[in-house]
C-alpha cells in the first residue's frame, strides 16, 4: 500500500510538471524562451572593419609589423599551382631540415599515416585503395614514370614538395592536413623510397 502511494505520488508529480511545460510553452509564441551565454550572440571583441579607439589611426585592422608572417603562411607558396610553379619549385625549393633518424621517421610515420593507403607502404603505387580497384595506380617511386615528366626515382625536393602542396590528377592537395614542415619531413622520406628497387 505505501508503495502504490509512492508511485502514485510520483506520478502525479511528473504529470503536473509535464502539463504545465506544456501550457507555459505555448502561451507565447513570440519568446525564445531563456538565453543562455549572451556573450555568444554579442561578441565582445572588435570585428576587423569596426572603427577601435585604441589604436591612434581608429582602425582595428591593423598593419602587421615589418618582417613578419602570419601564422600558418608558408613561403613556399609563391609558387603557384601551374606547370611553370612547379618547374620553379623544382629548380628554387630545397629541403630545409637535416637528414637525421629521428626526422626520417617522422617522415615515414607521416608518409604511412597520409600516403601509404594509395602510394603503398614502400611508394610502388600498390595501396589499400588501389588494391580495391576503385583507383588506378599511382606510379612507383623507384621504377615508375610521372605524369609531368621524367622518372618518378629523379624526383627534386621542390616538386614532391609541390605535388603535396597542391596536388596532382586524384591526389587532392594537403596543403591544409600537412603543415610545411610535415611535408618536408615526408619529402625526405619519399628520396628514401626513390632508392628501393
Amino acid at each position: 500500500m505505501l508503495v502504490m502511494n509512492k508511485v502514485l505520488i510520483i506520478c502525479t508529480a511528473f504529470l503536473t510538471v509535464a502539463t504545465a511545460s506544456v501550457i507555459t510553452s505555448c502561451s507565447n509564441n513570440r519568446s525564445t524562451g531563456i538565453e543562455y551565454a549572451r556573450n555568444m550572440y554579442d561578441p565582445i571583441a572588435y570585428n576587423p572593419d569596426q572603427p577601435n579607439k585604441n589604436f591612434k589611426d581608429g582602425k582595428t585592422a591593423q598593419t602587421p609589423p615589418a618582417g613578419t608572417s602570419p601564422v600558418g603562411f608558408d613561403k613556399n607558396e609563391n609558387y603557384p599551382n601551374t606547370p611553370e610553379g612547379y618547374q620553379a619549385a623544382s629548380a628554387g625549393l630545397s629541403n630545409p631540415l637535416p637528414v637525421t633518424v629521428p626526422t626520417l621517421e617522422q617522415g615515414k610515420t607521416l608518409y604511412l599515416n597520409m600516403c601509404s593507403h594509395c602510394h603503398g607502404n614502400e611508394g610502388k603505387g600498390d595501396g589499400s585503395i588501389v588494391k580495391m580497384e576503385k583507383f588506378p595506380a599511382p606510379p612507383s617511386y623507384s621504377t615508375g614514370n610521372s605524369s609531368r615528366g621524367g622518372s618518378m626515382k629523379d624526383l627534386t625536393d621542390g616538386k614532391i614538395y609541390h605535388t603535396i602542396t597542391y596536388g596532382l590528377n586524384l591526389m587532392g592537395p594537403h596543403k591544409y592536413q600537412l603543415t610545411p614542415e610535415q611535408r618536408w619531413k615526408i619529402v625526405m622520406y619519399v628520396h628514401e623510397l626513390q632508392k628501393l628497387q
